[in-house]
């Protein structure tokens, strides 16, 4: 991984309480859930440098889309 940089991000105090919440649950800190959210939503995306983007069978189905079609 490459050197770290510091970046101050202004974000709604619902949003953060759900990234604490969700951080807690996985036993990171916030700033790693964040972090390791972009990281996981760019790789999927495609825009990680070195990456490719994922094939049709690595892209996880939205469980909303089921319901929908229900």
């Amino acid at each position: 991984m490459g050197e770290k940089k510091a970046f101050p991000l202004r974000i709604s105090a619902d949003v953060l309480i759900a990234a604490q919440r969700w951080a807690d649950d996985e036993l990171r800190s916030v700033n790693a859930q964040i972090e390791y959210v972009l990281r996981d939503a760019l790789r999927k995306a495609g825009r990680l440098p070195g990456h490719t983007s994922p094939t049709e069978s690595e892209i996880e189905p939205d469980p909303a889309s089921d319901e929908e079609s229900t």
